[in-house]
C-alpha cells in the first residue's frame, strides 16, 4: 500500500512544488510520475522542469506517445500510466485510488489559497484515510 503525503499550498505554486519533490526524489535514486491533468499542462511542466533551478539538472520525459519513457528517471505524463516504472507518484491532479496503489509512496496537494481547493484536499484526505492509507502532511 502507498504512502500518502500531502504538502500543503499557501500559494499558487504547483509546479515549483512538483519540481522540488521531484528532484528530492530522483537525487535519492527513485523513479517519478508526474501527472497532471491535461497535455497542456503536461508540455507547460514540461518546459519548466529544463529552467526551474539554475543549480538543478531534473532528467525527464513527457509521455506524450512519441518517446520512450521507459529509462527516464522522471515521467511527465497526462494520463494514468507508469511508463517508467516508477515507485514515486506526485500528482498534481488527483488520481484514481487504484491507480495511487500502485506506488510506495504518492504525493498530493493540499491548495489552502482557494477555499474550493482546500476542501476537495480535505475531502481527499479523509477518504485516503478510510482506505487505510493513513496520510500525513509534508
Amino acid at each position: 500500500m502507498a504512502e500518502v503525503r500531502f504538502v500543503k499550498l499557501d500559494k499558487a505554486e504547483k509546479a515549483l512544488h512538483l519540481c522540488r519533490i521531484a528532484d528530492e526524489h530522483f537525487l535519492a535514486g527513485s523513479r517519478i510520475l508526474v501527472v497532471v491533468n491535461d497535455e497542456n499542462r503536461a508540455v507547460t511542466l514540461d518546459r519548466f522542469m529544463w529552467v526551474w533551478d539554475r543549480g538543478s539538472f531534473l532528467p525527464h520525459s513527457l509521455n506524450n506517445g512519441t518517446v520512450d519513457c521507459m529509462d527516464e528517471p522522471v515521467v511527465i505524463s497526462a494520463a494514468e500510466q507508469n511508463p517508467n516504472q516508477a515507485k514515486v507518484l506526485i500528482m498534481g491532479t488527483p488520481c484514481t485510488d487504484e491507480f495511487i496503489s500502485r506506488f510506495d509512496l504518492a504525493f498530493d496537494f493540499a491548495e489552502t489559497y482557494d477555499k474550493q481547493l482546500a476542501e476537495s484536499a480535505r475531502v481527499r484526505f479523509r477518504h485516503y484515510r478510510r482506505l487505510g492509507y493513513n496520510p500525513t502532511m509534508y
